[in-house]
């Protein structure tokens, strides 16, 4: 299965995109917490890896609608690092998994060039096996000139460690900087996701209603949408549900996201976050991370 399906629209569903579409307030970025799979997988009787694959077929149509509707950022949460915690077999299962799908999408470069879509892949990476490291690198390095899609896959994420490593990367990268420099904007700029603006929504299936350690840090205005569907089960018709539900929210956001982007300016100012000093650090982080994938790409 392709990381970006060619779903097949019934007029009835094209009509209700275009619906959508034609709206007002289409969501730049949106975080989906696919759950369920396990779930499904014994709804089903089929093995639990079986489930997980099920997921990723659906994460593919669910590309080409954000694709097709006009959305920019993706963000999937596919791997927790407390996944490590499962059995064994299934955390072998789910690296052989992300193994299939990574050589599977260094295959596809030409379609993911042609749709645009850059994948970029959030974590502590040094956790997962050295041939997993060099696919996802070689992944990221191979997409990264393409700016019509922007996916990044969480994976062996949590959002605590995300924001213990950007503390730590600023010890480690940060000489130069006064201890003035070191504010909010400044950690949030050594984020994985540094990058990429804030998910405007966050949709999770399978009926919880946790955050589960994901972008916790990001997700300051964004609005939730929580639906009982298991993810393999998703349909166009939840999914246009969700985006629905973000336009009808966001008129609401919209006083709250001003007042956020000027309390930003201020401790930019304050903080002196455009200080030669400061942009240099983040210069400097930037070429460190590409050359661990480089590092690796290559190993």
């Amino acid at each position: 299965m392709s990381w970006v399906s060619d779903y097949k629209y019934t007029w009835l569903q094209t009509m209700a995109m275009n619906v959508i579409k034609n709206g007002f307030n289409l969501p730049h970025h949106i975080a989906f917490v696919m759950d369920g799979n396990r779930r499904y997988a014994n709804s089903q009787h089929i093995r639990k890896i079986e489930g997980h694959s099920k997921g990723f077929d659906k994460l593919a149509d669910c590309l080409r609608w954000c694709l097709d509707i006009g959305i920019r950022e993706v963000t999937t949460f596919a791997f927790s690092i407390e996944n490590f915690k499962r059995s064994e077999e299934e955390v072998g299962g789910l690296l052989d998994l992300a193994r299939e799908k990574f050589s599977k999408l260094l295959q596809e470069g030409p379609k993911l060039q042609e749709h645009g879509v850059r994948i970029r892949v959030i974590g502590n990476l040094s956790l997962l096996p050295d041939d997993l490291q060099k696919l996802i690198a070689q992944t990221m390095l191979e997409t990264e000139k393409n700016d019509k899609l922007f996916l990044n896959v969480a994976f062996s994420y949590t959002s605590r460690d995300e924001i213990t490593h950007s503390v730590e990367e600023i010890i480690r990268l940060g000489e130069g900087l006064n201890e003035e420099d070191i504010s909010e904007r400044l950690l949030e700029e050594c984020l994985y996701s540094r990058h990429s603006p804030q998910p405007d929504l966050l949709f999770r299936t399978s009926g919880e209603t946790r955050i589960s350690d994901f972008l916790m840090w990001q997700l300051n205005s964004t609005v939730l949408y929580f639906t009982k569907i298991l993810w393999p089960e998703i349909t166009i018709w939840n999914f246009l549900a969700g985006i629905f539900t973000y336009q009808r929210d966001s008129l609401n956001m919209k006083s709250f996201k001003r007042q956020e982007r000027q309390a930003r300016a201020v401790t930019s100012r304050k903080h002196n976050f455009y200080a030669e000093r400061v942009q240099n650090f983040l210069v400097r982080l930037d070429v460190y991370r590409r050359d661990i994938l480089l590092k690796w790409s290559t190993a």
